[in-house]
């Protein structure tokens, strides 16, 4: 993997996430008590030996920048590789849309390095993956490119890209289209392929008007370009709208997935490091099936629920099927179900917010209810 330089795409679009990606990017998102998105990416890639990773931002990219700092979680904070940001586009340059314009600007990254193979992945995607598999297959197939995909066991709604492969996984059809039946192929945006390839592929296509990579870009390409696809077999979210990311928090409560996700010694999720003290149960406290992060003081009642750091449930309030960010307070007699509340949001006392699992209610940062 010393032969694989690593390059993270933190451009999805966030229109669908309403109020959650309003000035954030998706891949900034927190996690699963006490994780970012962007970790999982990251994490993957340093597991799997990559020690080469450019890391492209997105507009709204404060929160980005402040969590991964210098990379040290993830250890890339070195004086040989490590990690690199790659800025977008510089303003007014260029009014297209997508990706394509970001990876045009920054190209030299990959074409400068030492590197023989660049294994480029969209970050707003949750799973666990040893990367060495997939150049290992690409190896073997002896194909131009490799594309990542899963097998979905459920109807996916939403912008999906699928694909069709021969006996021998070799790609002999790409489809885009809104949403995917059981059983189909679903591509994961991550690709692994020779530093040349990706070069042509970028720099033609982005000369030639193209917007989006994988669209104006590999899909354009495909007839010229020999694919192949590795499957990945495990847990796999997108987070590409409110719905999917609540349902990835609440999947994290089921302890097949967590297990597979974070308990994989050889491939541990980093995160930053915040050094918080235990969480406080205290005599009325109830907790059932439910993540709660370190810092928080819990005197109510919490179940199926996700807490990060520094919540507070005070006594005899109640918090069901939520996702309470970071010094969240439900105050004495308050009850919330089905609600995602971004950080620091107060409910005073007895108040009751409800949404429905399919449709949560969001609750802004800052905001007092």
């Amino acid at each position: 993997m010393k032969t694989v330089v690593g390059i993270v795409n933190l451009q999805e679009s966030n229109e669908l996430l309403r109020e959650l990606a309003a000035t954030r990017a998706v891949e900034a998102l927190p996690f699963a008590g006490r994780y970012r998105v962007v970790d999982f990416s990251l994490s993957n890639m340093i597991n799997s030996g990559i020690n080469t990773v450019g890391l492209m931002l997105p507009d709204y990219s404060r929160a980005i920048l402040d969590h991964i700092r210098s990379g040290k979680d993830w250890d890339l904070a070195r004086r040989r590789d490590g990690l690199t940001y790659l800025p977008a586009a510089l303003p007014g340059t260029d009014a297209r849309k997508g990706d394509l314009k970001d990876i045009y600007a920054n190209l030299d990254f990959a074409e400068l390095s030492d590197k023989r193979y660049v294994l480029f992945v969209n970050a707003s995607y949750v799973y666990n993956i040893d990367f060495a598999d997939v150049l290992a297959f690409h190896k073997k197939s002896g194909t131009d490119i490799t594309m990542i995909y899963k097998t979905v066991d459920e109807d996916k709604e939403g912008h999906t890209i699928s694909i069709q492969t021969d006996d021998a996984c070799n790609v002999t059809d790409i489809c885009e289209s809104n949403g995917a039946p059981k059983g189909s192929k679903v591509v994961l945006s991550a690709y692994l392929m020779p530093v040349p390839t990706f070069a042509y592929i970028v720099r033609s296509t982005y000369e030639r008007g193209g917007q989006d990579f994988l669209i104006d870009g590999i899909m354009r390409h495909a007839r010229e370009q020999k694919i192949s696809a590795y499957e990945h077999k495990g847990y796999v979210a997108r987070i590409n709208s409110t719905a999917a990311y609540y349902k990835a928090n609440r999947d994290c409560l089921n302890p097949e997935v967590w297990g597979e996700l974070f308990m994989n010694h050889d491939r541990p999720i980093f995160t930053k490091v915040k050094d918080e003290v235990p969480v406080q149960y205290k005599d009325t406290a109830e907790v059932k099936n439910s993540l709660v992060a370190n810092g928080c003081i819990i005197r109510g009642r919490v179940e199926n629920s996700i807490l990060f750091r520094g919540v507070k449930v005070g006594k005899g309030a109640v918090v069901k099927d939520s996702i309470l960010m970071q010094r969240c307070d439900v105050e004495e007699g308050a009850r919330v179900e089905n609600i995602i509340c971004d950080k620091n949001v107060i409910i005073t006392k007895n108040r009751w917010v409800k949404g429905v699992e399919t449709f949560p209610y969001i609750i802004t940062k800052n905001a007092r209810i």
